[in-house]
């Protein structure tokens, strides 16, 4: 083992710069979703006079709050919170291509290809390391 990997704390993660793309991949739409949310509130089924509506809000303060933990985790180094950040973003992807699909109406393949490609795959890496990291910490 690598003897600068050996005087990192137990649960500190090094980063790499595929897994800085990855997290990058994972956050940004973090801050660009709920940026779009309040500049276009058609968007979120409301109108252009009103500017936030319950379900724009929800969605901006969801969004904040994770793309404000990923960059906590990210700045303490931590695997571990990395690791549940991202289990907890893949969870709410699952959940959000279908729910997008059905309230939105897009082109079936398109939606398939940007979750795989930007959601889903950086994820599924992610967690990928972040298990052996952790794994051979313990």
């Amino acid at each position: 083992m690598n003897s600068k990997l050996k005087n990192l704390p137990l649960n500190q993660v090094t980063y790499t710069w595929w897994f800085g793309i990855i997290l990058f991949s994972l956050i940004w739409p973090m801050f660009v979703g709920p940026y779009i949310a309040l500049t276009n509130p058609s968007f979120f089924g409301g109108s252009e006079v009103t500017n936030l509506t319950l379900s724009s809000a929800l969605y901006v303060a969801r969004n904040l709050a994770v793309g404000l933990a990923f960059l906590l985790a990210i700045y303490l180094r931590n695997a571990s919170m990395l690791f549940i950040l991202i289990l907890i973003r893949f969870l709410t992807d699952l959940i959000d291509a279908p729910a997008f699909f059905s309230f939105r109406d897009p082109d079936l393949l398109g939606l398939i290809i940007i979750f795989s490609l930007c959601c889903y795959l950086p994820a599924l890496f992610g967690l990928s390391f972040l298990w052996k990291h952790i794994k051979n910490k313990s």
